[in-house]
């Protein structure tokens, strides 16, 4: 595949993982820990490829209404997975960037984002961010609270501020906008995901579930891609 065909940006809603799980038959944690594997699999892929920016959304702030055990499994699976990943950083060139709300996160998982993030920040290849404890509204909240704040002090004054100065304060300020926005398990909706980001992406909803998803399910949502008119509001 030319890079020239390749999307900057691909933004995912991996959903699917228990509707996987409940359809074998086996514990909602075990598909939580094949859509991990699936994860892994497909950044590597995108790495190789020659994806600059690839954008997961892996736990939403709505997600705490689920079942305490189902959040525990997550927040343990994710600590792994993030501690496994800062180990093989190094060989994989990946750099890993997670972004929401973090100050809710638990101490030793903020630690353990702390270390994947500084250890892969020299990192010259697809820049994997994570949204976790993430919601679209939160993070247009907290730009607006944080602007607010710089105007309370003076540090900024009502008129001058435009698409930059939010985009300076959201949790994705150092990620372009989305170009393909994947979605699996055949929901038609956003949930909140890069609200900002989102706003010329090309969208793609897919019946399968996030586990069953390949790397030729990610080549061909590429040349859906590819086949997509993007005018960016011009006729």
């Amino acid at each position: 595949m030319n890079n020239n065909d390749l999307p900057n940006h691909i933004g995912i809603i991996m959903d699917g993982n228990r509707r996987w799980a409940k359809s074998k038959m086996l514990p909602i944690k075990l598909g939580h820990k094949e859509g991990a594997k699936t994860l892994e699999k497909i950044v590597k892929y995108a790495n190789k490829i020659g994806i600059k920016y690839i954008t997961v959304f892996a736990f939403s702030t709505e997600n705490w209404k689920r079942d305490k055990d189902e959040v525990d499994a997550l927040m343990s699976l994710l600590k792994y997975y993030l501690e496994d990943f800062a180990n093989k950083a190094d060989s994989e060139n990946i750099r890993v960037k997670v972004i929401g709300n973090l100050k809710e996160l638990s101490e030793d998982l903020q630690k353990s984002i702390e270390k994947v993030v500084n250890k892969t920040s020299s990192n010259t290849g697809t820049v994997f961010s994570i949204a976790l404890n993430y919601g679209g509204r939160d993070e247009i909240v907290n730009a607006v609270k944080s602007i607010s704040t710089k105007v309370r002090e003076n540090k900024l004054n009502i008129e001058d501020i435009n698409n930059e100065v939010i985009e300076e304060n959201l949790y994705t300020k150092d990620i372009p906008d989305v170009d393909l926005m994947i979605r699996t398990s055949g929901e038609l909706r956003t949930s909140g995901f890069l609200m900002w980001k989102l706003v010329y992406a090309e969208f793609l909803f897919l019946d399968k579930l996030w586990p069953d998803f390949s790397e030729t399910d990610l080549d061909e949502s590429i040349e859906v891609y590819n086949k997509r008119n993007r005018r960016f509001g011009a006729k």
